[in-house]
């Protein structure tokens, strides 16, 4: 049988390919990176035919190192940025903007125009999110607003809008499928996740037509097939593309976390955290958001999400702009070489604080020194200092599902920083569950892409294939824990509303 899955995992700054084989082994990947334009202060974006060029190339280079036959391959599965918008002209292919990505700020003064209209009940009650210029509903408009002649380009059905999964899928049938999978379409503002459907209440305040959105389509079935003639890919055609979610609630899927209660996080430059709640898109009272994670089988799951601010950007700074370490490796021996602390706390708010505290007025702070504080304490500050943000997090997240947290799998490059695992555990009373197979967010595009093909069979599967590396489980005294976590909180104390 064809056992072979590959997935097209398409990032904000680079565009790769992974070839899986039924045991979700990877067996050839391939990259391109790609540049960022930043046209203003605060603006940021991509251009969608350099998206396709480096993706298209590495999904023919990863497709010729596996040196295996088309025939060997089941199916296509794709995860994506989210929330990055392109709007293209559905008779020539072509787009008419360049994307706006996820992280641009330029329509921040629409959402707060519909703030002041008070449609952020309505917002919340019916898409899970917040009004914010992440999301895509605001970029569609803004290039809609902004483009010459691309609103009666729009109103005449001549435009269709996507995130990057739409434009991948679009292509790479020739056109024949304008589809999203409900975790992407949770994503723009303008989805009802309990119906799974396009909210038009919202659509007509945004004024974006209808006729430009994709087809919203569950997270594993065939889409279609790799049309003939894409120059470098000939050898593919032919090949189902049949799954697609989006990055975060790829690695959800990945990291096994199939059962309500299950969580992931991501240790990156900021750190991503879902919680699954199973069938129910719970509201939250903390500030977090409420998505889709995948839909399979006519059976939908959602999440809680939330995000850590800064995470490995703190140690970033402790190596590039205070010269404590000379790589952010040295950061887990030299915390390691002092046995606490010494009352030293690092409270990374350089941007602010997320949820659950949302204060946007917080600023860094380190407090508790002492003639006696060494760099070692201010390096294991920094390390414990993100493990409480996530605690925090965490503890926000069980509040709001009313259900306790049964596993924490972490994945990103802190994960491998064996002593921040252990503290986190400690502070959590949580297992804390790092898997062998780094690569979760691309396995978890090719395992929907496989469930679709008939590689594995049901959701379940999964955890015959992940493997752990290691599972840390507390070994702190609780009373410890509670009473270092207490000072961190009086620690935030000092930091917050610092600017205001």
């Amino acid at each position: 049988m064809n056992g072979y899955v590959v997935a097209l995992d398409q990032g904000t700054t680079s565009s790769r390919a992974i070839v899986f084989d039924a045991k979700g082994v990877p067996v050839t990947i391939a990259q391109y990176p790609f540049p960022q334009i930043y046209p203003k202060p605060g603006w940021v974006e991509h251009d969608p035919m350099v998206i396709l060029e480096t993706q298209f190339r590495a999904l023919a280079e990863a497709f010729e190192k596996s040196e295996l036959s088309p025939t060997d391959i089941a199916g296509i599965g794709i995860t994506n940025q989210r929330e990055t918008t392109i709007v293209w002209d559905k008779n020539t292919g072509k787009p008419i903007y360049n994307a706006i990505v996820w992280q641009c700020r330029r329509t921040a003064p629409i959402c707060d125009k519909l703030e002041a209209e008070g449609v952020g009940d309505y917002v919340r009650d019916r898409t899970g999110l917040l009004i914010d210029a992440y999301f895509s509903g605001t970029k569609i408009k803004w290039i809609l607003d902004n483009v010459d002649g691309a609103r009666e380009k729009a109103e005449r059905g001549e435009l269709l809008f996507g995130n990057v999964d739409s434009w991948l899928i679009w292509n790479l049938t020739g056109g024949k499928a304008h589809v999203s999978d409900y975790s992407n379409c949770s994503r723009t503002m303008l989805f009802d996740i309990n119906e799974l459907k396009w909210d038009k209440t919202l659509c007509n305040k945004l004024g974006i037509p209808m006729s430009m959105l994709p087809t919203p389509v569950p997270s594993s079935m065939v889409f279609g097939k790799v049309a003939p003639g894409i120059t470098g890919l000939e050898m593919l055609a032919g090949i189902p593309v049949c799954g697609s979610v989006g990055d975060q609630a790829a690695a959800l899927i990945g990291q096994g976390c199939i059962e309500k209660g299950q969580a992931k996080n991501t240790y990156g430059t900021g750190c991503f955290t879902l919680l699954n709640t199973g069938d129910q898109s719970v509201r939250s009272a903390s500030g977090l958001v409420t998505s889709v994670a995948w839909s399979i089988g006519g059976k939908t799951t959602y999440a809680l999400e939330g995000s850590v601010f800064n995470a490995g950007s703190s140690i970033q700074w402790l190596r590039d702009e205070i010269g404590l370490l000379g790589t952010s490796s040295e950061c887990e021996a030299l915390a390691t070489s002092v046995p606490d602390n010494g009352g030293v706390y690092l409270v990374s708010a350089f941007t602010g604080l997320g949820a659950p505290h949302w204060d946007m007025y917080a600023r860094g702070a380190i407090v508790g020194l002492t003639r006696g504080s060494t760099k070692a304490h201010i390096a294991r500050a920094a390390l414990e200092g993100i493990a409480y943000q996530v605690k925090d997090l965490l503890d926000a997240m069980e509040q709001d599902a009313g259900e306790p947290l049964s596993v924490l799998r972490v994945d990103g490059g802190a994960s491998v920083n064996n002593f921040m695992m252990q503290f986190q555990s400690d502070i959590l009373r949580k297992p804390i569950d790092r898997p062998k197979m780094v690569e979760t967010t691309a396995f978890g595009a090719a395992f929907l892409a496989g469930l679709a093909a008939g590689v594995w069979n049901d959701v379940s599967d999964i955890a015959d294939i992940r493997e752990s590396d290691r599972v840390f489980t507390p070994q702190m005294f609780e009373g410890e824990a509670k009473a270092l976590h207490e000072k961190w909180h009086r620690a935030v104390e000092r930091a917050a509303k610092w600017e205001e």
